[in-house]
């Protein structure tokens, strides 16, 4: 049994997401692999990005079918309010889910590719040109997202992809986007969404501090602490556990 919800503009890709588990398993083209793997595959003349989804535990399985939406499901909802939002994101395609003895199992999001130059990652290590500026850039595009409403749960190092336009301007979009909460983001609480990032404390985090500050009319001073705080109590509490897993 399985489930297939598809972007209208995309009903021709019924048939390819029933066959998607061989289409997925015959393509050497991975570009990410963990607890979930992504693929570049053409599917009708379309280049596009498949993400698999680990099977879930048993406790998930459950919860997934009966109670919330499946990662794949959330990907693709996100995705689709993402662009009536007018934010950036790779075009959602469709997703199909695969239930065993009546439970969620496998799960598959389709996305068309979206060219990119570099990732905030490399932003954020200095491996690019315009550092500066990209971060100016990208302090405004947060403070246009959360404007919007738009929280990104996961807003880290490999999730924003960039690219430079002809008039020497950046373009950032969202990825990994299954866990986001739509809702009001004041100052004080869209600068925490900087945490992850593990940014330089005396440079980066500082600089985007003021910029966000400049454009929400907060204080800049406040806001420097606060995004140094967050930064460094998230810093504090992935140290410790790493502490707690070397005592065993």
């Amino acid at each position: 049994m399985y489930k297939i919800v598809l972007n209208e503009q995309y009903n021709n890709f019924k048939k390819e997401l029933t066959n998607i588990k061989t289409i997925f398993n015959n393509s050497t083209q991975s570009i990410h692999k963990a607890r979930n793997e992504l693929k570049t595959i053409k599917i009708n003349d379309i280049e596009c990005v498949v993400k698999s989804f680990k099977v879930p535990h048993f406790i998930n399985k459950i919860a997934y079918t009966f109670f919330r939406d499946g990662k794949a499901k959330k990907s693709f909802v996100n995705a689709m309010k993402l662009q009536e939002l007018g934010v950036n994101t790779p075009e959602p395609i469709g997703i199909i889910e695969f239930f065993k003895l009546g439970l969620l199992n496998e799960s598959y999001f389709i996305s068309k590719y979206e060219p990119y130059d570099f990732t905030i990652r490399e932003v954020f290590h200095h491996k690019v040109d315009d550092v500066e500026q990209i971060l100016k850039e990208f302090a405004k595009f947060t403070y246009e997202i959360h404007q919007k409403g738009v929280w990104h749960v996961d807003y880290s190092l490999g999730n924003i992809l960039i690219s430079k336009q002809d008039d020497g301007t950046y373009k950032f979009s969202l990825v990994d986007i299954n866990r986001m909460e739509f809702k009001e983001i004041p100052p004080q609480e869209g600068l925490k969404n900087f945490n992850k990032f593990w940014a330089k404390f005396d440079e980066d985090l500082p600089l985007i501090a003021k910029e966000y500050a400049k454009l929400t009319n907060f204080d800049e001073t406040k806001a420097i602490k606060i995004i140094l705080d967050e930064a460094k109590k998230l810093e504090n509490s992935v140290n410790l556990k790493k502490k707690i897993k070397q005592q065993f």
